[in-house]
């Protein structure tokens, strides 16, 4: 059976003696619980801001509201400010950020089931758009497990 991403992300992070922080909208926390479940992540694992309501994107995770008003609050721009935000706030290495729609649509014209995740580290910040039609909870744990997998490659391809 195949190790879960999460341990996979700790055996590298531990090895190259990194660390890691998560700033997380749609996935409430989720990316945070699947890091922590791994034995031995206080190591490597700094924390996270669980950023739900827009004024703390914009307070605590330096969030521009020009972005939010000219992008929306599911766009690229907010996922990549997220990441670089929590990054700078505690620290870390790397850093994995997710803001999208578990559920409904926006004014942009994001479908429900629409994800934006963004990495940081020392070879700056990269992001993604996902979309799954599973309904809110499976869609919520479904944009945690894509958002690690993504953060897995991108510290793979930065260790080589």
């Amino acid at each position: 059976m195949k190790e879960p991403v999460q341990n996979q992300i700790g055996t590298l992070l531990k090895a190259s003696g990194n660390t890691l922080s998560a700033a997380e909208s749609c996935t409430g926390g989720q990316i945070s619980h699947l890091l922590t479940t791994v034995s031995g992540s206080s190591a490597y694992y700094l924390g996270s801001v669980t950023s739900y309501a827009v004024a703390v994107k914009e307070k605590v995770l330096g969030v521009s509201h020009r972005i939010v008003v000219e992008k929306g609050l599911v766009s690229s721009e907010v996922a990549a400010a997220m990441a670089e935000g929590v990054r700078a706030l505690l620290g870390s290495t790397y850093s994995v950020a997710t803001t999208g729609l578990a559920e409904g649509g926006d004014e942009f014209g994001n479908p429900e089931g629409t994800v934006w995740i963004a990495v940081s580290g020392p070879a700056g910040t990269v992001t993604r758009k996902y979309w799954c039609d599973l309904g809110r909870k499976a869609n919520i744990r479904r944009f945690a497990t894509v958002a690690l997998q993504f953060l897995k490659k991108y510290i793979e391809s930065s260790l080589k």
